[in-house]
């Protein structure tokens, strides 16, 4: 079973910056497709960001394209996110989530992935 764990969350200002990490543990990292969601107060959880099995395809949605970067390093299993040039709607509870198929078709969809952290609680102020 993969259990995931966030950690990195903060309060900052806004345009500061702030680096997320997600350790997976249960397989191995090379075996799973990654992703981070976040969900703020009221809304549903959003993709974020995706990252194919070798970091070789990566994918984002549109509000958070130039700002954040998502990156793995599979030999330490560890999944991160880096949080540039914040603003205060990027306030959310950020969640990494993992899939173990090997064929991914709709990496924005929640319901593709089969693990999930508890969440990492992001807040950036005005």
């Amino acid at each position: 079973q993969v259990q995931l764990a966030e950690s990195g969350g903060g309060l900052v200002q806004a345009g500061d910056s702030l680096r997320l990490s997600c350790a997976a543990s249960g397989r191995a990292l090379s075996d799973l497709y990654m992703a981070w969601f976040r969900q703020a107060p009221g809304k549903e959880r959003e993709f974020v960001t995706s990252i194919s099995w070798r970091g070789v395809s990566t994918y984002y949605a549109d509000s958070v394209k130039g700002r954040f970067t998502i990156s793995r390093d599979n030999a330490k299993n560890m999944v991160y996110l880096q949080l540039d040039k914040l603003k205060p709607e990027d306030t959310a509870v950020y969640y990494c989530a993992a899939t173990q198929s090997r064929t991914v078709l709709d990496f924005r969809a929640s319901g593709v992935y089969d693990s999930w952290g508890q969440g990492t609680q992001v807040t950036v102020s005005s």
